[in-house]
């Protein structure tokens, strides 16, 4: 019998509050045209989201919009910058966005995978993060979903946005490459067989972060060893956290404009490699 199941492309978005979004939908207006602004709150039905954002969860696949992020702000995610950038590349395409990120984590602690448990020989931590267990958890019940529904899983993408709580000591800096790279072979040891084509895509943190430097230096690094690797340089690309909200600015995350930027430069980078 021939095997007539759709491929599902999938994208992986995770890591912390930045991955979450913190750029709030009102701000939108200051930025783009209306038209634009509710396109993004109507959503792009052909790009689907399973999510698990902060304190919010979506129970399964539902169209990617605004408000996939925490309960109590209406805010927007990078994962809209994805969709738009994905449906303006090709209309008909269909995707499927698993999204799981949690503020104020770390790979050192709440990040960390079964074999990113040792730095140097000595033992950092005596348990699986708690963000990995979550990440598992509904990585697992997505492909089955798609599996349920005729797909053949096919991860395209990695998306990372994480490194702010990992920016305030020397130690968690010197651990966090290898921490990383672990979290990544215990992901591909899982799904491997559905990764082939997968690009992995690590944003840069912003200024604002103690050892921001040092911490982009490494995923620079990280992302020169293969060719499925790209660093996005967000500090290059002028994202700012300075100017919202207008009364009190949140310096440590993304304005709305940037939110949906950073989404953007995430599918442009792992479409221009799967080109």
């Amino acid at each position: 019998m021939c095997n007539t199941a759709k491929n599902a492309n999938i994208i992986l978005l995770t890591g912390q509050s930045n991955a979450v979004g913190v750029g709030f939908v009102k701000h939108l207006y200051d930025h783009f045209p209306k038209e634009q602004v509710q396109t993004y709150i109507d959503g792009y039905p052909k790009i689907r989201i399973n999510y698990n954002s902060h304190d919010k969860e979506s129970g399964g696949f539902v169209t990617t919009t605004v408000h996939c992020t925490e309960v109590n702000k209406y805010t927007i995610g990078p994962e809209v910058g994805i969709a738009q950038a994905l449906q303006e590349a090709d209309p008909d395409a269909e995707w499927f966005i698993i999204k799981c990120a949690f503020g104020g984590t770390s790979m050192y602690h709440d990040w960390l995978s079964p074999t990113g448990r040792t730095f140097a020989g000595a033992a950092i931590d005596e348990r699986t993060g708690w963000c990995w267990a979550a990440f598992e958890k509904i990585l697992a019940e997505s492909m089955e979903i798609l599996r349920a529904r005729g797909y053949a899983p096919s991860i395209r993408a990695f998306c990372w946005m994480q490194g702010e709580s990992d920016a305030d000591t020397m130690e968690h800096v010197n651990a966090y490459r290898v921490n990383y790279d672990a979290m990544l072979c215990d992901l591909r040891a899982q799904y491997g067989d559905w990764m082939g084509d997968c690009v992995y895509v690590d944003a840069g943190i912003s200024e604002i972060w103690n050892l921001w430097r040092e911490i982009n230096a490494i995923k620079v690094a990280y992302a020169a060893e293969a060719d499925n690797r790209v660093y996005l340089d967000t500090v290059a690309a002028g994202l700012t956290t300075k100017n919202e909200p207008v009364e009190e600015p949140d310096i440590a995350h993304y304005d709305s404009d940037c939110v949906i930027r950073l989404g953007q430069m995430f599918a442009e980078a792992f479409l221009g490699k799967n080109a």
